[in-house]
C-alpha cells in the first residue's frame, strides 16, 4: 500500500473514531432505579372503542348450528395471512362511514363508538328480540388491529396484532428497540378515538408507566421515538468537520505524492 493510501486510510479511521466518540453516553436501560415491586395490570379492553373503517369478524353460534350458519356466511371469507410487517388479507364486516356494520337478517347494526362488549350485547339482544336463535353466542374480533412504530428505533415497522393485545414495550422490541439516539423519557403516542387525535408523552424511565392505561396499545396507535439533542449535535459537527478533513487529506496526498516523485 502506498504512503498516500495509508494516510487516507488512517484519516478515515480517525474520523470514524471521532464520530463514534460523539455518540451520547446516556443510559441504555429502562425504568432506572425501580425496586422489586408488583404493579396492577390494567386491561383497557373495555375502553377500546370501535372506529369507522375497522374490519370486524363477527361469529354467531348457538345450540342449533344450522340456524346459526346463515349469520356467518360472509365470515367464511374472514381468513387472514398475518405478519409483523402488517401484510394481511382478510374478509369480515367493515364499519362504514355511518358507523354501521351490515349483518345477514339483522341488517344495519351500529358499531362505531361502542366497545366489543357493547356491540356483542346489542347483536345478542337483536337476535333474541326477533327470536331467531336460542342462547346465541356472539364472538367479535378486530381483523385490522395494527400499530405503527417510527423514529429512532432499529427498524420502523407496522405491526399487525392478531391476538389484539400488545404492550408498548413489546412493540418497541419488535421494532428493534430504541437506539442510543432516541429519547426514552419522551416517547410520543398518537391515538385516534371518537374522531379525535390524541397525543400523549410517555416517560419510559418512570415506574408509573408500568401501571398506566398506556402500557397496552390500541388499534391504529402510532408510536414515535424522537431523536435526542446529541444526535443533532453529532450530525452538525460531522457536517462541519468532514469537508475540512477531506480537504486536508487531499492536500497531504498531493504533497506526499510530489515528494515521492522528486525522490
Amino acid at each position: 500500500m502506498s504512503l498516500p493510501t495509508k494516510l487516507m486510510a488512517l484519516a478515515c479511521v480517525l474520523l470514524s473514531v471521532f464520530s463514534s466518540s460523539c455518540v451520547s453516553t446516556q443510559s441504555a436501560t429502562y425504568f432506572e432505579n425501580i425496586d422489586d415491586t408488583t404493579f396492577n395490570a390494567k386491561t383497557e379492553e373495555s375502553d377500546v372503542l370501535i372506529q369507522k373503517n375497522d374490519l370486524l369478524s363477527v361469529y354467531i353460534s348457538s345450540l342449533n348450528p344450522e340456524a346459526s350458519a346463515v349469520f356467518n356466511a360472509p365470515n367464511s371469507l374472514a381468513t387472514s395471512t398475518t405478519t409483523t410487517t402488517g401484510n394481511t388479507s382478510a374478509g369480515g364486516y367493515l364499519v362504514n362511514t355511518d358507523g354501521n356494520i351490515q349483518l345477514p337478517i339483522l341488517g344495519n347494526i351500529k358499531a362505531a363508538g361502542l366497545t366489543k362488549k357493547q356491540l356483542k350485547a346489542d347483536i345478542t339482544n337483536a337476535i333474541l328480540d326477533k327470536k331467531l336463535l336460542l342462547d346465541p353466542i356472539v364472538t367479535i374480533r378486530h381483523l385490522n388491529f395494527e400499530v405503527t412504530v417510527i423514529g429512532e428505533v432499529g427498524k420502523p415497522i407496522v405491526i399487525n396484532v392478531p391476538n389484539e393485545r400488545i404492550s408498548l414495550l413489546k412493540a418497541l422490541g419488535i421494532a428493534g428497540d430504541i437506539t442510543v439516539f432516541g429519547k426514552k423519557n419522551n416517547v410520543l403516542l398518537i391515538r385516534e378515538s371518537e374522531g379525535k387525535r390524541k397525543v400523549k408523552r410517555i416517560d419510559l424511565n418512570s415506574k408509573s408507566f408500568l401501571s398506566s392505561s398506556y402500557y397496552y396499545l390500541q388499534p391504529n396507535d402510532v408510536v414515535y421515538v424522537e431523536a435526542n439533542k446529541n444526535k443533532v449535535a453529532n450530525l452538525n459537527r460531522n457536517q462541519q468537520i468532514l469537508p475540512t478533513i477531506l480537504s486536508s487529506l487531499s492536500i497531504i496526498a498531493i504533497v506526499v505524492t510530489n515528494l515521492i516523485i522528486k525522490k
